[in-house]
């Protein structure tokens, strides 16, 4: 049966589609913007600073502004005594009134607790080494500079410093040479001197951290002489292995395993080339609880997908939790065993849904790689750690754009992995590292890895 249609009806159909399809557009553009004003720009990615309101908030607190009540007492500043302060001084009085001229009588001391800081400026030294002669052997003896390496134009003092507001703050160097007066060339020729001597704190690293039960792992970008490359972090509870590498391929992940097999466990995300690693490996549930909640917010209409979210969400924020619960080996387990058959009875359940599929697959192709936290209590199910001590190196990506040169890139490695593992394992960090650059200073035979990292440190 055919139907012969005008041409002025021809035309109004094709108006009448025209039409909803800018509907569909427009809809689909709003729903994309309701989305980023509730989300931001990066979907569940976003950073937490640049989310308009937490997902959580009411929409009566959403309009409230910050800060204390009105009238609220406080909590005020704490007191310092003459027994917690640092130092002590006595301001004194002038002997006549400054309202009258008239004489004063000493009457009591009021004190006033205030924080505050020494300068940190660079200080030009003069040491008049003072030099001997020995009848004996016929030689010349000079008197060592205390706290400066052989050769070098900067104190340890202020290299110690300058090393930790760099590489441990991530404040740029320009800056650090402009606070302490030094040329930023001088300074960056004195940290490639002092990377040098503690070269062979990367090795030592690799090696513990083989031995560790428990590693973490994770990458950023890092570009290096404007080439674009990575920045590699090996983490565990005692030490921050960092390597910069042109390549985010697997031999990096080999260069630090090795060849053979190893026990203990690997915190990672799913990305291919930690299956490299030869040992047993956990993802980190933080990055599923994201796909989840896209999933939530990209479907949010579907029945299915609401009630799969809502059973499936609880149970892996729980399993991140528990690791951190102090609870008795006993508790644990079954706290652990009990979760682990519920996530997988959500995950076995048949669904319809494509993206509810897609989740459910990744629990049923890897289940060697998601239970670890089960079966080991030291394991946790998120890779948080390796993600916190990462973000200094963003933030360093961020503000000095890289590293300008291949050596200035191993200096950074080096010194990277060094003080941020000593932030790990001592309260002083920055004590230590001067320490060993004046043993050295004093004695330059003496091992600069055994200096930093005696045997009980470990």
């Amino acid at each position: 049966m055919s139907v012969n249609l005008c041409s002025g009806c021809l035309e109004k159909q094709r108006r009448i589609d025209q039409l909803q399809e800018e509907v569909r557009s427009l809809k689909a553009k709003l729903r994309y913007r309701e989305q980023q004003a509730q989300q931001g720009p990066f979907g569940s990615s976003t950073p937490s600073a640049q989310i308009p309101h937490k997902a959580n908030a009411a929409e009566g607190q959403r309009a409230k502004k910050g800060g204390a009540r009105p009238k609220h007492p406080g909590h005020g500043r704490q007191a310092v005594d003459q027994g917690s302060a640092d130092r002590v001084e006595t301001v004194p009085l002038g002997p006549t009134c400054p309202y009258c001229a008239g004489p004063l009588r000493h009457k009591d001391f009021r004190n006033r607790s205030v924080m505050d800081t020494l300068l940190q400026r660079g200080q030009r030294l003069l040491y008049r080494l003072q030099r001997k002669y020995c009848p004996r052997c016929k030689k010349v003896v000079q008197a060592r500079a205390p706290g400066v390496l052989p050769q070098s134009g900067c104190g340890n003092q202020l290299l110690t410093q300058a090393i930790f507001l760099h590489y441990f703050h991530a404040i740029p160097m320009a800056t650090v040479c402009q606070r302490f007066g030094v040329n930023v060339g001088t300074m960056f020729q004195m940290l490639h001197r002092v990377g040098a001597l503690f070269q062979g704190a990367i090795p030592k690293l690799i090696e513990e951290y083989r031995q560790a039960p428990v590693r973490h792992a994770d990458e950023t970008r890092w570009r290096t002489d404007g080439r674009s490359g990575y920045a590699w972090l090996f983490a565990t509870p005692a030490l921050c292995l960092f390597l910069f590498r042109s390549s985010r391929s697997a031999r990096v992940v080999k260069e630090v395993f090795g060849g053979e097999k190893l026990k203990g466990s690997l915190v990672v995300d799913r990305y291919a080339a930690y299956r490299s690693a030869l040992c047993a490996l956990q993802y980190c549930y933080a990055h599923l609880l994201r796909e989840v909640h896209d999933l939530a917010q990209e479907f949010s209409d579907r029945a299915e997908v609401r009630a799969f979210v809502a059973t499936l969400l609880p149970l892996l924020s729980a399993a991140m939790r528990l690791h951190s619960q102090p609870l008795p080996d006993e508790e644990y387990y079954a706290q652990a065993h009990r979760l682990q058959q519920q996530i997988i009875d959500v995950t076995e359940t048949p669904a319809q849904h494509l993206g509810i599929r897609q989740i459910q697959d990744i629990f049923r192709d890897n289940p060697d790689c998601l239970y670890q936290w089960v079966r080991d209590r030291r394991v946790p199910a998120d890779n948080n750690r390796a993600e916190r001590e990462l973000r200094r190196t963003v933030i360093a990506r961020k503000t000095s754009f890289g590293s300008q040169s291949d050596a200035g890139a191993k200096t950074r490695e080096i010194l990277m992995s060094v003080v941020h593992t000593l932030a790990l394992r001592t309260a002083d960090p920055e004590t230590r590292f001067k320490s060993a650059l004046d043993q050295l200073a004093s004695d330059p035979t003496q091992d600069p890895v055994s200096l930093l990292f005696p045997l009980d440190s470990s």
